[in-house]
């Protein structure tokens, strides 16, 4: 099959969970199918990093990104009907490419990844499948409902421009694709689940740290508690701070005498003074942590990751499930997984439930040995990149016979 792939980005380095999905993607279905990437390229990304992608391309195109904050940006989303997002990603370069490739080449399928590049494709009778991290127009939204109130009226105004082009982006994809079910149903009624994944390899399952009183008679082994994220993100930053004035305190006084000592890791970049100023003997900040994430679930026995706001599925808890590391999270946490509770992870809405849960897994081996083999033979089962691949290959197919 010859796939074009029309990106609103590059997907190398993998620093988000975008990248990695769509660079694993591309690896896999390079080893069936004749691939051609054109996309957009940040300042900051080298021809190393296209160089990393173009090994599993038969070819690829580059194209600079925009300036989102510029004068030309501002103006067109003031003067036209397109909103500031797509305004930032209209590429007549892009568009000029995209309109060559598909007059002298051959392709069986177009896949889009975010519909905001999507005005860039010319019309063509080659199908298209558009894939969705979000649903862009709630994401807006959530941040329009949190505004000052003097700027909703206008911020609301952009946020019904993204509603409008998203939806028109819907109608005319042959198929659509969701990463969880959740959000699939809100986009249309036959709406495709193709979720993230993991890389088995790159997160393989660690064995039992060594039980409480394996170093000796009066030595307990340290049980380290992990929250990991980018702290750009204000998601990131309130649910730290829930953690360290909530949840942290209701674990401390739940004292275990053979429990041994444990401690809090909070693992991320930009972490701000506010959260670091809760900085004890028990609570450990790390901004320098390892690129590779395997190395820091190497040292973590639960990850911590009560998930409030967002979309998709979260990478940090397939990687912790692929490595053995018992998750505790919020049901919006796994809502985009085939995971259930007290099987695959341990599941709290509250402060106080996400404590017992926590408990829970420090007092419990047997709970915690079950709740973590369960969750790796899930992954295995059904989050592997070559098992997703095959998901999204039948989707082109589906649209190929429309």
């Amino acid at each position: 099959m010859r796939v074009l792939i029309v990106s609103s980005f590059l997907p190398y380095p993998l620093f988000s969970g975008g990248h990695i999905r769509l660079f694993n993607l591309i690896k896999e279905l390079s080893k069936r199918h004749e691939i051609t990437l054109v996309c957009e390229k940040r300042t900051h990304q080298t021809k190393e990093d296209i160089d990393a992608v173009r090994k599993f391309c038969k070819e690829i195109f580059v194209v600079d990104r925009k300036k989102q904050w510029s004068a030309e940006v501002v103006v067109k989303t003031a003067i036209s009907s397109l909103p500031f997002l797509l305004a930032g990603h209209t590429l007549p370069h892009m568009k000029t490419i995209l309109t060559k490739l598909l007059k002298d080449e051959v392709f069986d399928v177009v896949h889009i990844e975010t519909f905001y590049v999507a005005q860039n494709v010319p019309d063509t009778t080659v199908p298209i499948v558009l894939v969705e991290h979000n649903i862009e127009y709630a994401v807006y939204q959530r941040f329009v409902d949190n505004a000052p109130f003097l700027l909703k009226p206008l911020l609301q105004i952009d946020v019904e421009k993204i509603k409008y082009w998203e939806k028109k982006a819907w109608e005319n994809a042959a198929e659509v694709v969701g990463v969880s079910e959740v959000e699939a149903k809100q986009m249309r009624i036959d709406s495709k689940v193709v979720p993230n994944g993991v890389n088995l390899s790159d997160f393989p399952y660690k064995p039992v740290r060594l039980a409480p009183l394996a170093q000796g008679k009066n030595k307990k082994v340290e049980k380290t508690i992990l929250f990991m994220g980018d702290f750009k993100w204000i998601q990131n930053r309130n649910t730290a701070l829930w953690i360290l004035k909530d949840i942290w305190p209701l674990i401390e006084k739940r004292e275990n005498k053979n429990r041994g000592r444990i401690k809090l890791l909070i693992v991320g970049k930009h972490i701000p003074n506010t959260i670091k100023k809760y900085a004890s003997q028990s609570i450990i900040f790390d901004e320098n942590a390892s690129h590779k994430t395997s190395d820091i679930y190497k040292h973590a026995d639960i990850l911590l990751s009560p998930i409030r706001v967002g979309g998709g599925t979260s990478y940090k808890i397939l990687e912790a499930m692929s490595s053995g590391v018992p998750v505790v999270t919020t049901q919006l946490g796994i809502e985009g997984l085939n995971a259930k509770n007290k099987k695959h992870a341990l599941i709290g809405q509250t402060s106080q439930e996400l404590c017992s849960a926590l408990v829970a897994l420090l007092d419990n081996t047997k709970l915690y040995n079950t709740i973590r083999k369960q969750a790796r033979q899930l992954i295995e089962e059904q989050y592997s990149w070559e098992k997703i691949t095959k998901q999204l290959e039948e989707v082109y197919d589906e649209a190929i016979k429309k």
